[in-house]
């Protein structure tokens, strides 16, 4: 069984959480904004800026790029399939829509956003895979620095924040190609934005922006030991913007009333949450400053 690559978190503050220093509150485009096609290749730029104002509860997306995404699954882009290694084109096919499916369960589920158990996500995964499986068990228990679930799982502590409308706007696509012993490895490579406002009441709003990138297996089950349905995890990456830079507790910690102050080990670092240009990179653990959010 392959082994699981170590993985990365770059967490990132943003630098007005409650909306955009030096824009003013413009006329309101989001919700006439045109939508965008889906992503089927890496972008060669950023989106630009948009100065429509600050997010609010009833158009919690306003003035950021995520106002022409998609919603849910329907921002993430999964590609035609064709017959490859030990798949034919409609295991392939499957693979793929059961990768999506798993992207949703652990990203998009409303029960796990407010907190639940994410068990949906956890039967698609391989469970004789047993660094994966120890790592959620612990992670989902008791929470740490190298057992973290929101790698993975995406998860907000309702005594501390709610979510805003019924939107978690997305974009990003899989990609597929033969892996090790025939598998079928599946990349994803999703931005996701969630609006949220403080649990105790009141109109401000905020976004928490993540980016994972995650593989996975679909191994020949005669040749590595799994079962009907699961994929084995390679690798997992995050890039995450006000959702805390503190010690991991399980649970995003978006920032309320104002901020912005750098903090943590890489403070010096200033990150474009929506820049998807180029892969998460190499050696960008720690917390840096977002340049919007």
């Amino acid at each position: 069984m392959a082994g699981l690559v170590a993985a990365l978190a770059l967490l990132v503050v943003a630098v007005d959480p409650g909306g955009f220093i030096g824009w003013s509150d413009g006329p309101d485009r989001a919700a006439t904004a045109t939508p965008l096609a889906q992503e089927t290749a890496r972008p060669e730029q950023a989106p630009p800026a948009d100065e429509d104002g600050r997010a609010t509860l009833a158009e919690p997306f306003r003035g950021s790029p995520a106002a022409r995404w998609a919603n849910g699954m329907a921002g993430i882009t999964v590609p035609a399939a064709e017959a490859t290694g030990w798949m034919t084109k409609a295991e392939v096919e499957r693979a793929l829509t059961d990768t999506r499916d798993f992207l949703a369960a652990a990203g998009l589920d409303p029960a796990v956003l407010r907190g639940g158990r994410p068990e949906k996500a956890i039967a698609l995964m391989n469970p004789h895979q047993k660094d994966v499986t120890t790592f959620i068990s612990t992670a989902l228990s008791t929470p740490g620095e190298k057992h973290d679930p929101l790698m993975l799982f995406s998860r907000f502590d309702p005594a501390q924040a709610r979510l805003v409308g019924d939107e978690v706007r997305t974009r990003g696509r899989l990609t597929y190609r033969v892996g090790k012993r025939g598998a079928v490895e599946v990349t994803a490579d999703v931005t996701s934005v969630y609006p949220v406002a403080p649990a105790g009441g009141g109109d401000e709003v905020v976004r928490v922006i993540v980016r994972r990138e995650t593989v996975v297996s679909w191994d020949d089950p005669s040749k590595v030991v799994t079962e009907k349905g699961t994929f084995t995890l390679l690798s997992y990456k995050l890039d995450m913007t006000n959702g805390g830079c503190g010690a991991p507790t399980g649970y995003f910690r978006p920032v309320f009333g104002g901020g912005g102050t750098d903090t943590g080990t890489d403070g010096g670092r200033v990150v474009d949450p929506y820049d998807r240009t180029a892969p998460i990179g190499e050696g960008q653990a720690g917390c840096g400053t977002a340049t919007r959010s």
